[in-house]
């Protein structure tokens, strides 16, 4: 029989795509008040890889990712969500010639081991943390570098992304030592 053990804060991760400037800096300043300040940022970047949001929110979508300097605990991933989804319903929609949706925030964290992001969709590889959220292993640290996996999204494959993971993983390994004394 295994033991239960202390489970060790995370490094908070959040994707932003998004239609326009306003509303990329609209969901970034929601998230740096409820979570504090950010610690890495990515360069925006084309969110080209897929047609997914193109209904919801139009073409020429951007992207960029977002690691906070502030760990959480893991088991907090589904309200952290359920904020996410409540500011995205707080911005305010495009003019009439463009979709209603403006952005979409994907919260979750990052380990020693790996990604974990934070969905509304049930899914095969999506296990239910609670409150109608799921939740699912996107990148995993094998040989020195997050890898992805047969249901890793697109633009979490990039050569942008597993370099921003991969420092966001550095950034928890300098600090989970704290990050567990603080928790004492």
């Amino acid at each position: 029989m295994g033991n239960v053990q202390e489970i060790s804060p995370v490094a908070l991760i959040s994707g932003i795509t998004f239609a326009d400037e306003n509303s990329l800096n609209g969901a970034e300043n929601a998230l740096i008040r409820e979570y504090g300040p950010i610690e890495i940022q990515s360069p925006v970047f084309d969110f080209d890889m897929t047609d997914y949001y193109t209904a919801e929110m139009g073409r020429a979508l951007k992207k960029k990712f977002y690691c906070f300097q502030r760990p959480v605990e893991p088991d907090t991933l589904s309200d952290i969500k359920l904020f996410a989804n409540g500011t995205e319903l707080t911005l305010p929609p495009g003019d009439m010639e463009k979709p209603s949706r403006t952005v979409n925030i994907d919260p979750g964290y990052v380990t020693l081991a790996k990604l974990v992001l934070a969905s509304t969709k049930d899914y095969s590889h999506r296990i239910y943390i609670g409150k109608g959220v799921f939740a699912e292993v996107t990148l995993r640290f094998i040989k020195g570098t997050f890898s992805t996996l047969e249901t890793t999204f697109p633009d979490y494959k990039t050569p942008l992304a597993i370099e921003f993971f991969n420092s966001a993983r550095d950034f928890v390994k300098r600090n989970i030592k704290e990050w567990n004394q603080k928790k004492e």
